[in-house]
């Protein structure tokens, strides 16, 4: 058992607010933006203090392509760039089908690649240059840092027929794309 999956299971027990069952009667701006490098900024500064990201991270919602902080009584809506969330850490489990890929985020949320936790890449029409993401939760996801995204291209296999020209990773049994081979041109 590897360091992030004793993480991962020490966080079970570990439940969300019930998001769901809050009906806040005051709705308004927060002026809170979270950068495209996961750092979260209030009035324009940083937030330095870790512990408090983790205690909003966990009150954040996406409805549509709007982010809400919630609680019992307020709902307030801030500025994403991106993605909520930074994949910061891989752990890699085992070989093959039975390999397991474990992510941290700058949030310290643990999480396995697999059906419940996709994994999906964006390529700039302009740059073609990749953007990796992975699923942390409902309507929440991850960028996957540059650090992560390398160590994922070290792991890259062929896609499984009929996904020909494809490279990807596996994860709980699911191959998850990441990427066309390029074919040289020999006309």
């Amino acid at each position: 058992m590897g360091r992030l999956e004793r993480l991962a299971g020490a966080a079970r027990g570990t439940k969300l607010p019930p998001l769901d069952s809050w009906q806040p009667s005051i709705h308004r701006d927060l002026e809170l933006r979270i950068s495209r490098d996961g750092a979260w900024h209030y009035l324009g500064s940083p937030i330095e203090r870790q512990s408090l990201v983790r205690l909003l991270s966990r009150v954040l919602i996406k409805e549509g392509d709007e982010f809400f902080l919630v609680s019992p009584t307020e709902k307030l809506r801030i500025e994403v760039e991106d993605a909520p969330f930074l994949a910061v850490e891989l752990e890699r489990l085992g070989h093959g089908e039975a390999q397991r890929l474990i992510f941290r985020t700058n949030v310290d949320d643990v999480i396995v690649a697999g059906k419940e936790h996709p994994l999906h890449v964006d390529e700039d029409p302009v740059s073609g240059e990749p953007a990796p993401y992975i699923k942390v939760r409902e309507g929440l996801w991850a960028l996957v840092s540059r650090s992560v995204y390398y160590e994922l291209a070290e792991l890259v296999q062929p896609a499984p027929p009929p996904g020909e020209h494809r490279w990807g990773v596996v994860s709980e049994g699911h191959f998850f794309g990441l990427g066309s081979i390029d074919e040289p041109d020999f006309a």
